[in-house]
């Protein structure tokens, strides 16, 4: 596969390993398995266990997981046609995800300001009328 093929399957893999990093690890829908998950990791007696409850509350971490899940699935490797080639994309995939991830989050906080912003300005006019 070219270089440059690779290049955009790298970029368009990582789509889904931050959207379901993500959707577990912050989205309401696994609010309840997210919360159980948190609890079990700081109440578990052994560190294999808190470690592996742990996983599903970091999107960082999770994303390791589902990289990896996405490669066994698509055969994806960058660079190198052996197992190496395994390696470094799953490196890159999560490299690549969380850049994703990062993104959505602050385009998250600047929505969620402008509406607060919004917000206050609406009250501030509803005042002046009322006075």
């Amino acid at each position: 596969m070219p270089i440059s093929l690779q290049i955009v399957w790298l970029f368009v893999l990582a789509i889904p390993v931050a959207c379901v990093a993500w959707t577990v690890t912050h989205e309401e829908i696994f609010r309840e398995p997210r919360e159980y998950c948190q609890r079990r990791s700081e109440q578990c007696q052994s560190l294999p266990s808190r470690k592996f409850f742990y996983v599903f509350t970091c999107e960082y971490c999770l994303s390791h997981y589902v990289a990896l899940a996405f490669l066994l699935i698509t055969r994806y490797k960058l660079l190198y046609p052996d197992w190496r080639g395994y390696l470094l994309s799953l490196f890159a995939l999560v490299w690549v995800a969380n850049i994703y991830m990062n993104i959505y989050n602050r385009l998250r906080l600047d929505i969620k300001h402008e509406r607060i912003a919004i917000e206050a300005k609406e009250e501030e006019v509803e005042n002046q009328r009322a006075a």
